[in-house]
């Protein structure tokens, strides 16, 4: 019997789960879901015939050797710090491994060994990263094919609530990592535009915003990931002269997050003093100035010469942050106590629905013509478990565990999946099955 090994059964492995389950009912394998917290493994599994459940510490290092040795895939949706515990025992037992975290370059350099062991370690095959490679891939080896030169390519992903969620005007709350969020940007962002190289120092990138628009679905803003150009050699684009890669928002979003950025609230180098006594609005006084007879929002729309009626204001007064509750923490640097203020706004309640937005822009030259395609995917989730989230990282996964236990994918060695070999039967099996379709655009007379 083949057996694949879930490691994780977080709020983002509730689709993968399902759909492996699924599967393993259909072939006859069994998946086994290991987590810290057996009840919510449990939950997911629901005594499924073909399911199995252990409680699992990724610190136990003979537990975790014994689970992988049974296994003929491990998947691996632990935090990406714990991925190279994980890929030890793999190399050793010869055992598969796939995730949706970022290929670092620990795990790099594991290319040569994992080959000559007969090993395949895949990456980077979520959401973002992972649909995005693999629908660009898709558009990009098209247009090579047919002979076009690829000028200028930009991608842009937001994970939001879905429109009809219209109470709350930030109208965003988290479906991913909230940490990943708070801590957004840090670090300066750099891209190529027209040939030229471009850089966002921290404290400016959230006022250097991008208006996308979405048929259907209206305006969004967006600002620039990290490091855009290195995916001119992950997508074999080194001569082209724009590549931009960003985080979708609603329009707003961006300018009431930069009155937390420029107050020092996402700072996360030190931690605050007496945070256990700390209320929501103490802790945003903590960054103003001293005065007797002002207010704290008197104060914060004086220091960042804003409206006490304006937009912003507005948005900071519904999050909860001039509230005189608690925290709640014992401790934290400024961006965890801002995370755990959030999360008390920004949890998603059980109806909610969530929505993921994904949209390329590409311009290539063709026969000496300049052409542009948008590429939109749209996918919206059912509630806080099923999430439009959930459902796009966990897919992906799932459908690769099963070609790659099936023998449908030989590749070895450490990949992301750009190749044909990867994204082909994905993305054809997300939208054949799941109905998750980019829906293309050829635009007219591109400038």
């Amino acid at each position: 019997m083949k057996k694949i090994l879930l490691l994780g059964a977080g709020r983002s492995a509730t689709i993968l789960i399902e759909y492996l389950l699924n599967v393993c009912e259909k072939k006859g394998w069994q998946l086994i879901v290991a987590d810290a917290n057996i009840k919510v493994a449990k939950q997911k599994v629901k005594r499924h015939a073909f399911g199995k459940t252990v409680s699992f510490d990724v610190h136990n290092k003979e537990q975790l050797n014994k689970l992988v040795i049974k296994s003929d895939l491990v998947i691996s949706m632990l935090p990406t710090g714990f991925h190279n515990m994980v890929v030890e025992p793999c190399m050793s037992n010869g055992c598969n491994l796939l995730t949706a975290s970022y290929l670092t370059p620990e795990m790099k350099v594991l290319d040569k060994e994992a080959k000559k062991r007969g090993i395949l370690i895949l990456t980077e095959c979520g959401l973002d990263p992972g649909i995005d490679h693999m629908s660009a891939m898709r558009v990009i080896d098209r247009i090579r094919d047919e002979g076009g030169k690829i000028v200028g390519f930009e991608s842009f992903t937001g994970g939001l609530l879905a429109p009809d969620m219209i109470e709350n005007p930030w109208q965003y709350k988290f479906t991913w990592n909230p940490r990943n969020v708070v801590l957004a940007g840090q670090g300066g962002v750099k891209f190529l535009q027209e040939g030229r190289y471009k850089y966002i120092p921290y404290h400016k990138l959230f006022r250097r915003t991008e208006i996308v628009h979405i048929p259907n679905y209206g305006y969004f803003e967006g600002y620039a990931n990290r490091d855009s150009l290195k995916y001119r050699e992950i997508y074999g684009l080194k001569n082209i002269r724009t590549m931009y890669r960003g985080t979708l928002r609603r329009p707003g979003f961006c300018k009431t997050w930069d009155v937390f950025l420029q107050l020092g609230a996402t700072d996360d180098t030190y931690e605050m003093e007496s945070v256990k006594n700390m209320t929501h609005r103490q802790f945003i006084n903590s960054f103003l100035y001293y005065n007797r007879s002002d207010s704290i929002e008197l104060k914060l729309a004086h220091y960042l010469n804003l409206d006490i009626d304006s937009e912003e204001m507005h948005k900071l007064k519904w999050i909860g942050v001039f509230d005189n509750e608690l925290v709640g923490l014992e401790k934290g640097t400024p961006a965890q106590i801002l995370e755990h203020i959030l999360k008390k706004k920004w949890t998603m309640s059980e109806d909610e629905a969530d929505m993921i937005v994904m949209w390329h822009k590409f311009k290539y030259k063709l026969n000496s013509v300049l052409c542009e395609i948008h590429a939109t995917l749209i996918s919206i989730g059912e509630n806080q478990e099923k999430t439009a989230m959930a459902k796009m990282v966990g897919l992906p996964l799932g459908i690769a565990a099963k070609l790659i236990v099936e023998g449908k994918i030989s590749e070895k060695g450490v990949h992301i999946p750009i190749k044909k070999v990867f994204y082909n039967p994905i993305l054809n099996e997300l939208e054949n099955k799941f109905g998750c379709e980019f829906i293309e655009e050829e635009i007219e007379n591109p400038v």
